[in-house]
């Protein structure tokens, strides 16, 4: 057997218009894969862009919670220190005397 393709009688007569039916199936595939391929690039940018976005909000959202911690922590220094005075002022507070029955 030879190592050239043997060609069936009547497919010489074929071969034109099968090489244009494969070609325009290749494009339709090879179209078809750049649509596939567009749309997941599109799908993949658009993740990127919303967790870029998430990623904003939550350094934007840290920065307020480290805001809202120093100040608790003031307010809460503050407290103690109204506490002390009000303990320490409650003891000066000269005593009522006793009302026996």
């Amino acid at each position: 057997m030879s190592a050239a393709k043997q060609i069936e009688p009547g497919a010489t007569n074929k071969s034109p218009e099968m090489n244009i039916e494969r070609n325009v199936h290749q494009m339709k595939h090879a179209s078809l894969l750049r649509r596939v391929y567009e749309a997941s690039t599109r799908e993949i940018d658009n993740l990127i862009d919303e967790l870029r976005g998430l990623r904003e909000k939550l350094e934007t959202d840290r920065g307020h919670l480290e805001s809202d911690m120093v100040e608790y922590a003031d307010l809460s220094q503050q407290v103690m220190q109204l506490t002390a005075i009000i303990s320490d002022s409650v003891e000066n507070l000269p005593r009522a005397p006793r009302i026996s029955q």
